[in-house]
């Protein structure tokens, strides 16, 4: 049994769609610079959480979004790792509005790649011999406002409509 799918072309607008092609790791590094001496040290770490994403044009619909983490744990002046994942998508937008296109690569496409972001970095912390690392949610949709706010201050500064970077709490 075969469904179709297709939709009957009309003279209108066209339709309103976003679909997720595709989601990969597009680069991981760990490094754990003073190992294995450092696991002898008492577990107080000192956390920096770096999140930036960017957003490429492949075609008129089709764009590669990309989420990135940089963890950086210390014990007082010793690194105990740094972890960075290059979490990326492919989305294909279709009908949306020239307004609505940056709040959609900004916001909602990193909101998407977080819960994969999350579980990479994760995996990849656990696997270097450490505890369990869980970034805290984030509001993609809070940065990207707060990002146009400022952008609408400084009108000389070049427009950038992907959401830029975020720094999250320590941990």
């Amino acid at each position: 049994m075969s469904e179709d799918n297709s939709q009957p072309q009309t003279d209108g607008p066209p339709q309103r769609q976003m679909v997720i092609q595709k989601i990969y790791v597009k680069d991981a590094s760990f490094e754990s610079p003073n190992a294995p001496a450092i696991f002898s040290s008492e577990w107080k770490p000192e956390t920096s959480v770096q999140l930036q994403n960017s957003a490429v044009a492949l075609s008129d619909t089709l764009f590669e979004v990309t989420l990135t983490a940089t963890i950086t744990t210390k014990l007082e002046d010793k690194t105990a790792y740094l972890a960075e994942v290059q979490q990326a998508g492919l989305f294909d937008i279709r009908g949306m509005s020239e307004a609505e296109l940056p709040r959609l690569l900004g916001s909602y496409c990193p909101h998407t790649l977080f819960p994969y972001l999350r579980q990479a970095l994760d995996d990849l912390i656990s696997k270097g011999g450490y505890p369990e690392f869980l970034l805290a949610p984030v509001n993609f949709e809070a940065i990207f406002e707060e990002q146009m706010r400022q952008k609408k201050q400084q009108p000389s500064a070049p427009q950038d409509t992907t959401g830029g970077e975020a720094e999250s709490p320590p941990h």
